[in-house]
């Protein structure tokens, strides 16, 4: 990577981690423009954490269960992360619905990866939720987070095709495969600066900001 400015950034997890390890890679290999100073999980037995701290990243846990509302636990979030100066967000299998109370520590600068070309299939089994509605096709969705479920403004998306023979785990993996790919590169446009949003939509910014 050429001298320029690394975005820190953290990534929140709660399980497996493959989209964080992801993004850790491009990070270190040049093709994102982040310095990941944290992964954070909501839950200690999260593998990704493991993935993490193998990959050289500081690690935290912060246990939701500690926490008697949502909001509560979303400043003391808030909190830990800007004591490792953190100016943009990735969700990667964060599994937690984030209050205003944490999105407004960080407008417009915590991004998600959903398993489905959104506003299709929102939510939690995404995979399943398309192979029961019968889609042909679904896919990957990169996406600004706001205070509804998977409802932000999309900044990319790719799209897979449903098979014959898919079953939910056989769709996942190929989805999986796509989101990898796909989420360095989108969150990269975000860091450089290279997108801006108008209402609803996300556009080619005419100059880019950075990098």
């Amino acid at each position: 990577m050429t001298e320029s400015r690394r975005v820190p950034i953290a990534i929140l997890l709660s399980g497996r981690g493959t989209n964080m390890v992801s993004l850790v890679r491009a990070a270190q290999e040049g093709g994102l423009h982040a310095d990941v100073r944290v992964v954070v999980s909501n839950k200690a037995d999260a593998g990704g954490l493991l993935l993490a701290a193998g990959l050289g990243v500081p690690t935290a846990v912060l246990s939701h269960k500690d926490f008697q509302t949502r909001e509560a636990f979303d400043s003391a979030l808030a909190d830990l992360l800007a004591r490792h100066g953190v100016e943009y967000v990735a969700l990667a299998g964060f599994m937690r619905v984030l209050t205003p109370t944490f999105l407004n520590r960080f407008p417009r600068r915590v991004i998600n990866i959903h398993p489905a070309l959104l506003p299709s299939f929102p939510g939690v089994h995404s995979q399943q939720q398309a192979l029961d509605y019968g889609a042909r096709i679904t896919g990957c969705t990169v996406h600004f987070v706001d205070e509804g479920t998977d409802t932000g403004p999309v900044i990319a998306q790719v799209a897979v095709d449903v098979r014959d023979e898919d079953d939910e785990d056989a769709l996942s993996a190929r989805i999986l495969q796509q989101e990898n790919a796909l989420y360095p590169r989108a969150l990269d446009d975000v860091l450089c600066g290279r997108l801006i949003i108008e209402g609803r939509r996300v556009l080619r910014a005419r100059e880019a900001a950075g990098c």
